[in-house]
């Protein structure tokens, strides 16, 4: 049987803290919104239904924020929830923000899905992690899928009124590191906790809210059990400045996510110069396609998890950057389906007669430094594939001859990190590597 035990702080934050070696609490914090407790029963009776459905134990406790502690080990989820309009101090930010960057993780649920604190939450967010947008979560994102599958909702009558006419569950997030951070439902959540829900209210509907709670709340547990215990990713630095004569990567920065893994490539890196003898740049440079410095980038490097747009100039930037003899390497971070769908779309804009191909298992990519046929995969993907080990699958673009863009659909990031989220679709930490480092052999011998 699973048993956690989690405790709330229900003034409108929610905060978890070990109760024991074998348990731990969780608590709500509340600020000056008055209505910050309008569903008293609300937590209470998820609760009862995480027990009667899924044997998941979690208790609640009440705290204001100046109660709350900026280590997770003694917190680890917050809840927050309101009505109206509300600002943090800088102090509050930088200790929410110290919070979260240490595995914990905050909920905020509007009120009967108001837009006033809905907007100020999703400010505050941009005021706390000013280099990480917050972004709608797609369907395929795990914390819809960590206990029971909700792609789809029902909503009251109040979320058509208030002019949301689909049926797809709405959170939006802040992830750090393949780890949502801070998660906010755009629609009431607690008054379908609480089973009091109205015709005309912003919310979900008692069944799919309860659905939607108990897989925030696994969620939250099986990325709390990851994050203490995966190992802490070496960032490898450069104490030769000079770039002349080494292997370097830029990496694509575009509107949205677009870094998931913060020291995954000088891993990478650093595996690869041992592998092959190679001297690399550890530091990768961030630009974006519209800098015409990618002209002078034997490699670029684009991840995400999510959709993304570009811009046509920058589109054009990358046809004319790869018809040069430029190198594209592409993957969807987690093997997340949003990333898939947009990259797939971006290069069909950029190189319209040089459509993505699969690699057939015979090509060089698979032979140097190691010879590759076959890959284990991380647990999730093997319970989509039903198989823990599959042939590399990489497609390619190809141009007179040479491959210039080469995409993954399961992700690999992690696996440099030796860290894949226990929800990702990609390689496992060995495969990841060699496949990296068989990649990094082809743009640099092409």
């Amino acid at each position: 049987m699973i048993k956690r035990v989690l405790q709330f702080l229900l003034a409108g934050l929610v905060a978890v803290v070990p109760l024991s070696a074998s348990a731990e609490s969780a608590a709500e914090i509340y600020g000056g919104d008055i209505y910050w407790n309008a569903t008293p029963n609300d937590i209470n009776s998820l609760l009862k239904n995480m027990k009667d459905l899924a044997d998941i134990n979690y208790s609640m406790d009440v705290r204001s924020l100046d109660q709350v502690s900026a280590d997770p080990e003694k917190n680890p989820v917050l809840f927050r929830t309101g009505h109206y309009n509300f600002d943090y101090t800088p102090g509050e930010r930088q200790k929410l923000r110290e919070f979260m960057l240490g595995g914990g993780m905050v909920i905020y649920d509007t009120g009967l899905g108001s837009a006033p604190f809905y907007r100020s939450v999703m400010r505050e967010l941009k005021l706390i992690f000013p280099e990480q947008p917050a972004q709608r979560l797609t369907s395929d994102h795990p914390v819809f899928h960590s206990y029971y599958d909700v792609d789809r909702v029902q909503y009251a009558g109040g979320v058509a009124s208030a002019g949301f006419r689909g049926n797809e569950p709405w959170f939006d997030a802040v992830e750090i590191n393949c780890r949502v951070v801070a998660l906010v439902s755009r629609w009431g959540l607690a008054v379908g906790w609480q089973d009091s829900v109205k015709e005309n209210d912003q919310a979900y509907m008692p069944q799919s809210a309860f659905k939607l709670g108990i897989n925030i709340f696994s969620y939250a547990s099986a990325m709390r059990a990851w994050v203490k215990n995966a190992a802490s990713a070496m960032k490898f630095v450069d104490e030769d400045k000079s770039p002349s004569g080494k292997v370097g990567i830029v990496q694509v920065v575009y509107d949205g996510v677009w870094k998931t893994r913060h020291v995954g490539l000088s891993v990478l890196l650093h595996t690869f110069n041992e592998r092959t003898d190679v001297p690399v740049k550890f530091e990768a440079r961030e630009m974006r396609l519209s800098n015409h410095e990618i002209f002078n980038a034997p490699l670029l490097y684009i991840t995400g998890h999510e959709d993304f747009e570009l811009p046509k100039a920058e589109i054009l930037n990358l046809r004319k950057y790869l018809e040069n003899g430029g190198f594209v390497f592409a993957e969807a971070c987690c093997g997340r389906k949003g990333f898939d769908a947009a990259f797939r779309r971006v290069i069909a804009q950029a190189m319209p007669t040089h459509p993505l191909k699969l690699i057939p298992l015979n090509s060089p990519i698979f032979k140097h430094p190691h010879e590759i046929k076959s890959l284990g995969v991380t647990p999730t993907l093997a319970k989509d594939l039903g198989m823990a080990a599959i042939p590399p699958r990489l497609e390619g673009v190809e141009v007179d001859g040479n491959i210039v863009v080469i995409f993954s659909p399961f992700g690999m990031a992690g696996g440099w990190e030796m860290s894949q989220s226990p929800y990702a679709r990609g390689y496992n930490d060995v495969g990841a590597i060699k496949l990296g480092q068989n990649i990094l052999m082809q743009a640099v011998t092409q």
